[in-house]
C-alpha cells in the first residue's frame, strides 16, 4: 500500500498545444461537488407522513487554487498570462470575450488528475520585501476526472522549466533540466504627487466575474446513471473585470496629513525591484493602473501606518497593464 502525499504531488499545465511544468508551493487545492436535489416522499402506509428522497443528475463548476514563486527565468510565465490576458475569437461573425482556458493535470504518486476547461477567476500578486515574489492564483473548470496512474503521458508539446534529473522516471527529458531563482522583491509606488515611500507592503488582485450557464435539462437528467454521465458545466458569461489592491505604509513626519485623504481618479504604477537594485533602473515588475480611486485610513498599532484601498476605474483590457516583466 503507498499513499499520495501533497508535497511530492507535480502540476502541469496544458494550453495551445503545449504543457508547462509548474513549480507551486504546498498550497494546491482541487476539488469537484455533485448538486443534489430534494423532494418530499410519502410512505405507503401513511399518506400524511414523508421522508426526504434524493436526486443528483449534476455538478457544480470544479474549483482550484495554487500559489507560484516567481523567478527571474520567468519559467512560470504562462500563469501570468493566462491570468490577466483574454482570449477574443469570433463566431459567425460574432466577437465574443472569453478567458484563456487551459487544462490542469496534477501528478501524484500513484494517480494523475485532469481539470478540464480551466480559467483563472482571481490572481493576486504580494510585493512584500520578507517574502518570495509570488502569484496566488484561483480559478474554476468544467470536469475533473482520473485519467490514469502515475505514469499517464500528459499531452502538448514541452517546453522549458522542469528539471527531472532526481525523478525516478523521467518522463519528458524534452522540457530540460532548467535553474530556477528565487526571487524577493521590494515595491517603488507613484500614485500621483503623494510620497509613497515608507512601503510596508503591497498587493494588487485581479478579479474576473464569471457566471456559468445552466446546463441542466430534463432530457439529460434522465439519463444520468452515475458520476461518468452526470451533466458538467460548458459555457459561462464573463461580467466585469477589477483590478484592485492595498498599499500599507508607515506614517511618518512627511506624510501625516495623508492619513483621511482620498481620491477618485489618479494615476498609479508600482514597479518591483529585485532586493538588492537600485530604485531607478529598471524593474522586474512594473504595473500601470490609470486612473484608480483610493481610500485611505489610519491603523493604530505599535508603529502608526496608514492603508490605502485603491480600485482600477478602466477594467476594459487588464493585460495591457503590465507593462514590465522581465
Amino acid at each position: 500500500m503507498s499513499y499520495s502525499f501533497l508535497r511530492e504531488s507535480k502540476l502541469y499545465i496544458v494550453h495551445g498545444g503545449t504543457k508547462y511544468r509548474i513549480y507551486t508551493t504546498s498550497a494546491i487545492a482541487i476539488n469537484q461537488t455533485f448538486a443534489e436535489d430534494s423532494y418530499s416522499v410519502k410512505t405507503l402506509h401513511d399518506q400524511s407522513k414523508m421522508f426526504e428522497g434524493t436526486s443528483i443528475t449534476k455538478a457544480n463548476p470544479a474549483s482550484f487554487s495554487f500559489n507560484v514563486p516567481l523567478t527571474l527565468e520567468k519559467d512560470e510565465s504562462i500563469v501570468v498570462t493566462l491570468a490577466t490576458e483574454l482570449d477574443t475569437s469570433s463566431d459567425s461573425g460574432i466577437t465574443t470575450q472569453q478567458l484563456k482556458s487551459f487544462d490542469i493535470y496534477i501528478q501524484t504518486g500513484s494517480s494523475t488528475y485532469k481539470l478540464a476547461g480551466a480559467v483563472i477567476t482571481s490572481a493576486t500578486f504580494d510585493f512584500v520585501p520578507e517574502n518570495q515574489f509570488q502569484i496566488r492564483v484561483e480559478g474554476q473548470g468544467k470536469q475533473l476526472t482520473r485519467v490514469g496512474d502515475e505514469t499517464e503521458t500528459i499531452p502538448g508539446s514541452g517546453v522549458s522549466g522542469s528539471d527531472y534529473t532526481s525523478d525516478p522516471l523521467p518522463l519528458y527529458h524534452e522540457l530540460g533540466n532548467r535553474t530556477r531563482t528565487p526571487l524577493i522583491v521590494y515595491p517603488h509606488l507613484t500614485l500621483n504627487s503623494l510620497n509613497m515611500s515608507s512601503i510596508l507592503s503591497c498587493n494588487i488582485t485581479f478579479q474576473n466575474n464569471i457566471e456559468w450557464t445552466p446546463y441542466e435539462t430534463l432530457h439529460e437528467s434522465l439519463d444520468v446513471t452515475g458520476p461518468s454521465d452526470a451533466m458538467f458545466p460548458t459555457t459561462y458569461t464573463l461580467g466585469n473585470r477589477i483590478a484592485s489592491g492595498e498599499i500599507r505604509q508607515y506614517q511618518t513626519d512627511n506624510n501625516v496629513t495623508q492619513f483621511d485623504d482620498f481620491m477618485t481618479s489618479t494615476n498609479l504604477t508600482i514597479k518591483a525591484f529585485q532586493v538588492g537594485t537600485p530604485s531607478d533602473g529598471t524593474p522586474f515588475f512594473q504595473l500601470d493602473l490609470q486612473p484608480v480611486m483610493f481610500t485611505s485610513r489610519l491603523q493604530v498599532a505599535d508603529v502608526y501606518t496608514q492603508s490605502y484601498d485603491f480600485s482600477s476605474l478602466d477594467n476594459r483590457v487588464l493585460e495591457g497593464r503590465i507593462t514590465q516583466y522581465s
